[in-house]
Parts: C-alpha cells; structure tokens; sequence
C-alpha cells in the first residue's frame, strides 16, 4: 500500500464538487483521492467499456471448445468430419471480424 503523508487542500464550488462526482460516478472511481491523482497527474480518466472484449473472449472460449471437442473426436475415430473444418473456418472468421471491430476502436481513441 502506497503511503501518502503529503496533504493537499483543494476549494471548489457546489457546482465543480457536483461535476467532480459525476466524473468519479462515469469511470467507476469510488476513491476521490485516486480519482483527483488520476486527473491531477494523467490529465484524464478513461472509462473503458469491455464488453466487445468479453463477447471476443467468449468466442474464441467456444472455439477452443470445439477444436478440442474435434480433436478428440480424431484421436478416437482416426479422421474429422469436413463439416467439423468448415465449423471452425467460420467461428475463426468471425473471432478475426470482432478482433477488428476492437482494434478500430481502441486506434480511435489513441
């Protein structure tokens, strides 16, 4: 835990206090001290929504699934259905379209 024994004083007024909240409330900030170093030092706090990440993650997590699931089925049987490539051709083609998705906005916000 980082230590802090240098205070400083800060006067605003019910407006800026109010927007201040807001700002803390947005990003998810609960700690006015962390959220005032994070402005103070950085200039911004940036609030990230992930959910496009997490649908991704989701995606290749069943991916992973069935190329186990396929795997397995070779192991036991010697050979792999067509349809069970063409399966996983399609859920790679659409794991590489979210991925872009992604990127394009993270490159926006930079």
């Amino acid at each position: 835990m980082i230590e802090r024994s240098k205070r400083i004083e800060l006067r605003v007024t019910s407006e800026e206090l109010k927007q201040i909240r807001e700002g803390m409330q947005e990003t998810g900030i609960s700690s006015l001290t962390a959220y005032m170093i994070r402005m103070a030092i950085h200039g911004y706090v940036l609030k990230m929504d992930l959910s496009d990440l997490k649908e991704l993650l989701r995606l290749m997590q069943i991916a992973g699934n069935n190329l186990n699931q396929y795997a397995k089925k070779a192991n036991e049987t010697g050979s792999i259905y067509r349809e069970d490539i063409e399966e996983l051709r399609t859920a790679q083609k659409e794991i590489l379209q979210e991925m872009r998705k992604v990127l394009e906005k993270l490159t926006a916000i930079m």
